[in-house]
């Protein structure tokens, strides 16, 4: 694309994205909007309210394992007033989770 396009075309495509971004940054943007307005509806007292951020993906940060993973579920369960649907303890290794990960 960038042969058959002049210096002029391509610095009109860029301010136009500066006035009016589009693709998939855009787009999990729009989401990120819908999801934390639903999550700020149930969200529980005291709870801090939501951004579209904090429900956008983020690409190329640390990996985690699944007791970091579970410590975030646990957070937004009791944000949102859930109870544990079962009768594990709440530390306890999900169900074939390898102890050595």
């Amino acid at each position: 694309m960038l042969n058959r396009i002049s210096s002029r075309e391509l610095t009109e495509w860029q301010a136009y994205y500066g006035i009016e971004p589009f693709g998939e940054e855009r787009a999990d943007l729009r989401a990120g909007i819908i999801a934390a307005t639903g999550a700020n509806v149930f969200r529980g007292k005291g709870v801090k309210p939501y951004k579209p951020q904090d429900f956008m993906p983020k690409f190329g940060g640390e990996t985690q394992d699944w007791r970091q993973m579970l410590a975030k579920v646990r957070v937004i369960n009791a944000a949102l007033g859930g109870k544990y649907g079962d009768n594990r303890q709440p530390d306890s290794e999900p169900d074939g989770a390898d102890s050595q990960l």
